[in-house]
């Protein structure tokens, strides 16, 4: 059952927006889920409409409106690999490759490129993310992860092919993998007989427009905006061998970025449309890619979209052919630990997908506190220490430092000088947590052995009180039903899942890390819940 995310629940119902939208609209709305948030983050922010664009530049903070502008170039982080598949599918139209060609036939001769019993990996597995190559080269050589590429070259991407052992055939098992996608812009580059970045001014950005588009060198008039965390505070650029760059290296404004949506959409002709057109085509089902797209089907629609982030950096960029419409959205922090920018990203896309809060700082529940105090171990093996300091919460990583944590309106903990964060989970028996940092989630263990408290038990007549529909979104409902002792939730079109007793009126799921709670009105009956999960909340009052 997945109750994770926006997308999850509400994907085949959402509906669409009727009007364009004017400069005024997309500024109330990115201010209601932006001004007052913990990151401190500063947006660009365009809806691409068919004859009209509507954008707005906004920062949590009104003082920091300066650090943007329409002469902003941001990192957009993994968009930069549907440039590359771009790329990729203008060598194809040109006769030079084709998806069904080994990867290995685009490299140099004498590259061990990894296969599993005899299948290769096919450039079509590496534009869908099934190759079976981990997500980073084993040689990556970095001496922190505040610029984690900066040293690695073209020599050790590919003799880190070799340290490769794939576990299953290419094309079976989707993994995200940055590795691949490095190894597929060298090759691209390779193909073409120049570097990456003159191949992308060449084929892609002057065709479109994007004037200032650019990987290492920054077209006269762009300045380069300074990455944050999501602590709000200042972070390294990144920085990658231009021919490896197609993974993530691209920077652009808000305007080069509209121009891409647009040559997307095809609203004008150029040299690059066809292999725009080729790159949207579906090629993988598990889940549904194009060539370094998403396909999301929205409705009856289906939305092109990719994400992504940087050390200091987010976007989103989405597009939808069947109603000539696309968004853009670029941030100058990263917004990886806290979940991304889909909730605005969504909703934009469609006004069905929930908006979505700031996320305020606020302070956590000292029942919570105490009981998340104790020893841990991260899955890996890393030892952590959480302690109640007043009404905060300290962490200390085994061999490390102590550090202060903040507590925001979206239930997480976050160091305040790291860029992670700590979401605690409800359990039959008290709280866990995941520790969410890299883009990485992984689950910890309580290890000093600490009581537990007893499970709750209600009996038939109290869990009576709380069946019933009550939808969440448009479209989208979580169904609540008593049987046998036991208290099942089910998600439209989902399988029912058992839920445990946590406290009066709360319940848990662990095997999906959600929590949901009842309300009840002055008289007692239950009226409503909330679904709590992966740092969102979605209300629904009972039918």
């Amino acid at each position: 059952m997945k109750l994770s995310s926006a997308i999850a629940l509400i994907l085949a119902a959402a509906g669409g927006n009727a009007h364009a939208t004017t400069d005024a609209q997309l500024r109330d709305t990115v201010a209601q889920r932006l001004h007052g948030d913990r990151t401190g983050a500063c947006l660009a922010v365009a809806v691409v409409e068919k004859d009209h664009v509507a954008r707005t530049f906004q920062c949590a903070d009104d003082k920091d409106a300066a650090r943007i502008g329409p002469d902003a170039a941001f990192e957009i982080g993994s968009v930069s690999k549907t440039m590359t598949a771009a790329l990729l599918a203008d060598l194809i139209r040109q006769g030079k490759g084709s998806l069904d060609d080994p990867l290995a036939a685009w490299l140099p001769e004498g590259t061990r490129v990894p296969d599993y019993q005899g299948q290769p990996i096919l450039l079509r597995h590496v534009v869908t993310h099934t190759s079976g190559l981990p997500a980073l080269p084993s040689k990556l050589g970095a001496p922190s992860m505040d610029d984690p590429y900066a040293k690695l070259d073209e020599a050790a991407l590919l003799a880190s092919l070799d340290d490769v052992t794939l576990k299953a055939a290419p094309g079976t098992t989707f993994e995200y993998s940055n590795f691949a996608s490095m190894v597929l812009s060298y090759a691209v580059a390779r193909r073409a007989g120049t570097d990456l970045e003159t191949l992308l001014r060449q084929r892609l950005f002057e065709p479109l427009g994007m004037r200032g588009a650019h990987v290492n060198a920054a077209p006269a008039g762009i300045r380069s905006a300074t990455g944050h965390t999501p602590n709000a505070r200042p972070a390294s650029a990144w920085h990658f061998a231009t021919d490896l760059a197609g993974v993530g290296g691209v920077r652009a404004t808000l305007d080069d970025m509209v121009r891409y949506v647009q040559g997307e959409l095809g609203a004008t002709a150029t040299a690059i449309t066809p292999a725009l057109r080729l790159t949207q085509q579906k090629v993988s089902d598990k889940p549904a890619m194009a060539m370094n797209w998403m396909l999301l089907p929205v409705g009856d629609r289906t939305v092109h979209l990719h994400e992504g982030g940087t050390g200091g950096f987010s976007s989103f960029v989405s597009f939808d052919i069947e109603k000539q419409r696309g968004v853009v959205i670029l941030s100058d922090t990263t917004w990886n630990s806290i979940g991304s920018l889909g909730s605005l990203g969504l909703h934009l896309v469609d006004a069905s997908f929930p908006l979505g809060k700031p996320r305020t700082v606020a302070v956590p529940d000292p029942t919570m506190l105490d009981a998340l105090a104790g020893e841990y171990e991260l899955a890996g093996g890393m030892r952590m220490t959480l302690r109640r300091q007043g009404d905060a919460l300290e962490i200390q990583a085994a061999g490390q430092g102590a550090y202060a944590m903040g507590y925001d309106s979206a239930g997480d903990f976050y160091p305040l000088e790291l860029d992670a964060v700590l979401r605690p989970q409800r359990t039959a028996d008290g709280y866990a947590f995941t520790w969410m940092q890299m883009g990485g989630a992984t689950p910890a263990k309580r290890v000093d052995g600490a009581a537990r408290k007893p499970a709750l038990v209600l009996d038939a007549a109290k869990l009576g009180e709380y069946e019933g529909e009550y939808p969440l979104v448009p479209g989208f409902s979580l169904t609540v039903k008593a049987a046998a002792g036991t208290l099942t939730v089910q998600g439209t079109g989902q399988p029912a899942l058992p839920v445990d007793a946590a406290a009066p009126d709360v319940f848990v799921a662990s095997a999906v890390g959600a929590e949901i709670r009842f309300e009840r009105d002055a008289g007692g009956k239950v009226v409503a819940l909330t679904l709590l999960q992966a740092g969102q909340q979605l209300r629904g009052e009972r039918k």
